[in-house]
Formats: structure tokens, C-alpha cells, sequence
């Protein structure tokens, strides 16, 4: 199967994913997408979004997920709690293909048929006509970071409004590109730098080349670029958190690979793979369709990493460091 060029890929759906003269985003509506037999609760906001409660518990054998309830508890002032609800937009657009991604593939390319051009404002306040708003308003996608000027957008739309001191703001990437600092402005970036309720989160996609490219469908060179993304994020000064998905082949040398992969990792930061969580990948409606004899096998890969991941967590850092709590790990 031929791989993704993500240079040319991004580029044609920043242009599909963004209006610079109105100042608006593709925003993916829900209403009668495969994604959406997944929700608990019905799609709001006249379709364009949904509230997901996040939540700490996992599966058996699996390390909880504390993101992104603790830092939204942190700079909300609140005590954390098990779960914490939050109001969900995404972007129409992403570069990659994920075999594993609860959205439809249908709702990641730009099409006019699943998605409309909102302004910030105009999300805002369809969040605002819903009863008891959640406090947190996470964007994702898609890629958020094909049109980074979404995020301070909608900062600018909340300090308008006088709401950036109550709303958290949590956006999600996929560390595949460098658009943030290509076409933001050093202003919006200071605004994001210093909006104190905002954090992000990136996600690193498989554990190596092989996995990263049968993940991803992305060419395996840009596995490596993931981790020069994390670092120029983190020196930037953004509030960062990351994810990963263990999704491999059971015939993997997963001792291998993931020394390897956190010996990449803190070679730009020592303390950051105390910031990740590693995500379970389970079986959704969009999934079913997409699956093969590969991506079973690589499904049951996880279970064998996640335990080599532990394994090597253990040995590189204390038991005071590990049991520290992820706002509070310092990069």
C-alpha cells in the first residue's frame, strides 16, 4: 500500500480546513457518522459537537489515564476527581490515517457533506445555548495543529466574552508537522504561552519505524521527527502531555524498540516520559470495516508492550518520581 506524503497531504487540507478571511474552521458535524453510535450521549451543539467524560479508570492491567483530568483540576482550582466532563469539537481535516481512530475517515478529509466553516465565535456560543456547559472544552480532530490558528481563535473568543478564567482549554496534535510556528504569529503563540488555563497533549503513534508507519500508514522517516516535535513544543514553553499507542506486531522485539524509543525521547527530555500516558486501543464502530488479520495482530502487540513499557518506566525512574503527579513533572 503506498504511503502518505504528509508534506503534500497537510498542505492541501490546511486549505480545506481553514478560512483565513472569516476566520473559521471545518468543523466536523456528527449527525449520522459511524462515530457517532459510540457516544453516550447524543451530539450537541446542533450536531458540530459532543461531551465525552473523561475518566481515570482503564481497563484490568492497564495504568489509569490521568489526562486530561488533572490538569484541567489544576488550573480550574478544582480537587481532582475520577472522571471530568468535557465539551468536544474536531476539525474536518487530518494528514494520517490511524487504523485504530474512532473517527470516521469520512469526517478526516474535509468533505462539505459531514462538516461546515464555524467561526470561534460562533462555537462559543452553541456551547454557551447548552444546558450546564462543562467547565473544559477540548479541541481535537482531525489534526488541530493543520490549522493552529484555531486554538488562539477561540482564546480570543473566550477573553471576549470574559470566560477565559473559568474555561478550560485542552487541544490535542499528532506531532506531524510545524505549522504552529509556520503560520502563527508570535503574538498568537505569546497568547497561548500565557492563557493559564490551556493545556495540549501530542501523541506518538507506535513504538518504532514498522509500527509507526502500519499505524499511521506515514512514511517510517517521520517516526523520528515526532520526537524533535515534542522537544521544540516543550522549549516553546507550551504546558505539554503526551500519549502513545503501543499498537505493534506480536512478533516485535518489544525490548528493543521501546528502550530505543524512550532512550529518543529523553534524549530531548529527560522527565517527559513521566508526562505520557500510554492509550489502549479498543475496538469501535468506525474500526470494524478497517480490520484485518495485521492490525488484529498488532491490536494484541499492545498488551505485550505495555507490560515492556512498564518494565523500562520502573528502571529509569524512582518510585518518588513515578508516584508524582503528571501536572506536577517538571520538564
Amino acid at each position: 500500500m503506498a504511503k502518505i506524503d504528509t508534506e503534500e497531504v497537510s498542505s492541501k487540507l490546511r486549505i480545506k480546513g481553514i478560512d483565513l478571511n472569516r476566520k473559521a474552521i471545518s468543523i466536523t458535524n456528527f449527525i449520522g457518522s459511524k462515530q457517532e453510535k459510540d457516544f453516550l450521549e447524543p451530539a450537541n451543539c446542533e450536531g458540530f459537537g459532543r461531551v465525552r467524560n473523561f475518566k481515570l479508570s482503564t481497563s484490568e492491567g492497564w495504568p489509569q489515564n490521568p489526562l486530561p483530568i488533572l490538569p484541567a483540576a489544576k488550573a480550574l482550582g478544582l480537587t481532582p476527581d475520577s472522571q471530568i466532563r468535557a465539551q468536544v469539537f474536531q476539525n474536518s481535516v487530518c494528514n494520517w490515517r490511524c487504523w485504530y481512530c474512532f473517527v470516521d475517515f469520512s469526517l478526516l478529509k474535509g468533505d462539505e457533506k459531514h462538516s461546515s466553516f464555524l467561526t470561534a465565535d460562533q462555537l462559543i456560543d452553541l456551547y454557551l445555548k447548552e444546558e450546564n456547559p462543562p467547565s473544559m472544552i477540548d479541541l481535537s480532530g482531525g489534526q488541530p495543529d493543520l490549522t493552529p490558528e484555531w486554538v488562539p481563535w477561540i482564546m480570543e473568543s473566550l477573553i471576549n466574552k470574559g470566560l477565559h478564567e473559568k474555561i478550560y482549554l485542552w487541544s490535542d496534535d499528532n506531532l506531524s508537522n510545524d505549522y504552529l510556528w509556520k503560520y502563527l504569529t508570535k503574538e498568537q503563540i505569546d497568547m497561548m504561552l500565557s492563557y493559564k488555563l490551556y493545556s495540549r497533549v501530542s501523541c506518538f503513534k507506535g513504538i518504532d519505524e514498522k509500527s509507526f508507519s502500519l499505524n499511521t500508514k506515514a512514511e517510517p522517516d517521520l517516526f523520528v521527527n515526532q520526537f524533535k516535535l515534542c522537544r521544540r513544543l516543550i522549549d516553546t514553553g507550551f504546558d505539554l502531555y503526551g500519549y502513545i499507542t503501543l499498537t505493534a506486531e506480536t512478533n516485535t522485539d518489544f525490548k528493543t524498540a521501546i528502550t530505543r524509543f524512550l532512550d529518543l525521547l529523553q534524549a530531548e527530555n529527560e522527565m517527559f516520559p513521566l508526562r505520557i500516558v500510554p492509550l489502549e486501543v479498543k475496538m469501535y464502530n468506525p474500526l470494524a470495516p478497517r480490520m484485518n488479520p495485521i492490525l488484529e495482530d498488532m491490536m494484541k502487540g499492545q498488551y505485550d508492550a505495555i507490560k515492556i513499557w512498564e518494565e523500562e518506566i520502573n528502571k529509569r525512574f524512582s518510585e518518588e518520581q513515578r508516584h508524582t503527579a503528571i501536572t506536577e513533572v517538571q520538564l
